[in-house]
């Protein structure tokens, strides 16, 4: 046997092809030092169906996990190119002093929509659509739970989408009140229109979508996972969407409801926020940032999935620390939930020394969240083709934005920041920087999972390089603009101290910012137009989603290697290599020896092999492996009995 660190993951050389066929045509069954690829068990990929829909009826009427998958990633991204567009109306007509471009409502409209266009229709249901897309193929399931309901989900999302963009059209044009919508200014006297009742009416619809596919993940997760695919053995991504789901499920309805308050005061006159009737606006932030804090959790959380399963690919390491990750993700949902009110410090309405202590709290293990990715780099065989850049540039941006969140944990730094500049970089390093750099991470890294072929990686460095440029170049100045007192949620500012400075440098970064978007749209282009090439496994990954083809088949897998640890694929590649993989991968194999004979590649344990079969001899599987497990059996029918 070859001797081969157990926590380095080398690329050997199988003295064949690319996808680990021998030069004499065979799969190197005999060759004991030979790496086992992924491609060597799928057969022919021309014989099964593969792909998405290829008809607008198709598109409109699918249910298949995947297709949805692909429609929540690219409707999420046509979202972001509008939420991208009003912000640049914001830095152009922050560039200079005075009015530019818009005048002040229109600019509030703009301000709003560009906030909640962000938050509820690009950030959160991008997450849905890695959900949709990864986490049925990572637990080895054939669909989502409920096919249907996550197709009426989806279309409910448009839906809410479009109608929140139709208040521009509404006479007084769209809502003014900012995407957190406080009442009194969101109530009838100060926001009257037709605009304001269409942002609540699509956030409601938004939500209803986010909680229908909140009860599809938990489903599919609890019932429909492989077997030997144990809860500890799920992937991180597969782990973060199934809590952010609980999450979903905790806080969203809590926002419907507020929101259905907000619609029955200005429309059949109720009082629930009315400060001169008897009503609390004070209510409203309550409920608000109930739903609002735990919602930066479940904006981040899929992303931190997306870097998780980044970083060990690109290490050649295992993850470290892999229980005290999912340890960390369950306190982070419990603590979301005790944290809301740290953005009512000023209020003067809430007990500062408890929800002081609980947003400090709530770094512990986020900390150890980064501890462990460092951990899981540290010492590794790194790489660095595009996706682990931007989950590096993900990294170091969402330390800078935890670094100033721990700033406004403090009630006497925050009743300094609040409402300034200071605030709005933080949020956009918190939620805007992780999110888009964690979002290009996945998509450099599953982009030939999802259509058979790559990205350029050359293209893909500029656009990591200007990305990161632009994006520290707008946002971080920011930051001294909130220090010396620059107000937020402003149409116009006096020339005084830096400010036209500091305001010219961060509408110069989101220039950079846009021009960073081309290198990426021409990478997609030339992707499209070269032939889907690649293998099943082209990155030499870890997780179940590489064990089928490029794109997957229509139920997902036509096999599946026993599931011993949390890297399956990992264990099927070093299976020649013994103490590399999970201990009782070997016997599992064994176990399926003689089943079909696309198991030829690992006939090695077994001099009576061919023998066997020939004369059809399929042998009773053992007994799990020692841990409780119950054997499995191969199927062939889309993964539904592997």
């Amino acid at each position: 046997m070859t001797t081969v660190h157990p926590d380095v993951d080398p690329i050997g050389d199988s003295g064949g092809d690319a996808s680990g066929n021998s030069s004499d045509g065979s799969l190197g069954r005999h060759d004991p030092d030979r790496l086992v690829e992924i491609d060597d068990f799928l057969g022919d990929p021309d014989a099964h169906e593969r792909g998405l829909p290829r008809t607008i009826t198709g598109w409109l009427t699918t249910t298949n996990h995947k297709a949805l998958g692909v429609a929540y990633i690219i409707t999420s991204m046509i979202f972001l190119a509008i939420g991208g567009g009003l912000a640049g109306v914001i830095r152009a007509e922050l560039a200079e002093p005075g009015e530019q471009f818009v005048g002040a409502d229109t600019y509030n409209s703009v301000f709003t929509i560009h906030g909640s266009v962000m938050v509820f229709l690009f950030a959160v249901p991008f997450g849905f659509g890695i959900a949709n897309y990864l986490m049925p193929l990572q637990i080895g399931a054939p669909d989502l739970a409920f096919p249907r309901l996550n197709a009426f989900s989806y279309w409910l999302y448009v839906i809410g989408g479009v109608v929140m963009l139709c208040g521009f059209l509404a006479d007084g044009g769209a809502a003014p009140f900012g995407w957190f919508a406080y009442p009194p200014l969101s109530g009838l006297q100060g926001s009257p229109g037709l605009g304001a009742d269409l942002w609540i009416i699509s956030i409601i619809l938004t939500g209803t979508s986010g909680t229908l596919t909140a009860v599809n993940v938990i489903s599919t997760v609890t019932m429909m996972r492989t077997p030997g695919m144990t809860l500890f053995r799920m992937p991180i991504l597969t782990w973060n969407l199934f809590i952010t789901s609980f999450l979903v499920l905790t806080v969203f309805p809590v926002l419907s409801g507020a929101l259905l308050m907000l619609l029955a005061d200005r429309t059949f006159g109720t009082l629930f926020y009315a400060p001169f009737e008897g009503g609390s606006p004070i209510l409203w932030q309550h409920l608000f940032w109930f739903f609002g804090h735990p919602e930066v959790y479940i904006v981040a959380l899929p992303f931190f999935g997306v870097v998780t399963e980044i970083f060990p690919v690109f290490s050649r390491r295992p993850v470290f620390g892999y229980k005290g990750l999912v340890l960390a993700t369950l306190t982070i949902g419990a603590l979301s939930t005790s944290v809301w009110a740290h953005h009512m410090f000023v209020t003067d309405d809430i007990v500062l020394p408890f929800f002081a202590a609980t947003s400090f709290l709530i770094a512990v293990p986020t900390g150890v969240k980064v501890f462990n990715w460092i951990g899981t780099m540290w010492d590794g065989s790194l790489s660095f083709e595009a996706p682990m850049k931007f989950s590096i540039g993900f990294l170091v941006t969402f330390v800078a934005g935890g670094v100033t969140g721990v700033m406004l944990a403090s009630p006497t730094l925050d009743f300094h920041l609040s409402d300034s500049y200071f605030v709005v970089a933080h949020f956009h390093y918190v939620m805007g920087g992780t999110v888009i750099f964690a979002m290009f991470a996945a998509l450099y890294f599953w982009w030939p999972k999802v259509t058979g072929r790559m990205l350029s990686e050359r293209l893909g460095t500029v656009h990591f390089w200007l990305l990161m440029i632009g994006f520290n170049t707008t946002f971080f100045v920011q930051h001294l603009l909130g220090r010396d007192g620059m107000p937020r949620r402003v149409a116009d500012y006096r020339p005084i101290e830096n400010f036209e400075l500091w305001n010219k440098i961060s509408s110069l970064g989101f220039l950079i910012i846009v021009a960073s978007m081309v290198p990426f749209l021409i990478a997609v282009v030339k992707s499209f137009r070269s032939p889907a090439t690649v293998g099943a496994d082209p990155w030499h990954a870890n997780s179940l989603e590489w064990a089928t083809m490029s794109p997957p088949v229509e139920h997902n897998f036509t096999w599946l290697p026993p599931i011993r640890s949390e890297r399956p694929v990992f264990d099927l590649r070093w299976i020649n290599h013994e103490g590399v993989g999970a201990p009782h991968s070997v016997d599992a194999w064994e176990a399926r020896q003689e089943h079909d004979e696309q198991w030829l590649p690992l006939h090695q344990w077994s001099a009576a092999d061919e023998q066997n079969l020939t004369s059809g001899a399929r042998p009773v599987e053992r007994a799990g492996d020692g841990q409780g497990e119950a054997p499995e059996s191969v199927g062939t029918d889309g993964g539904e009995e592997s």
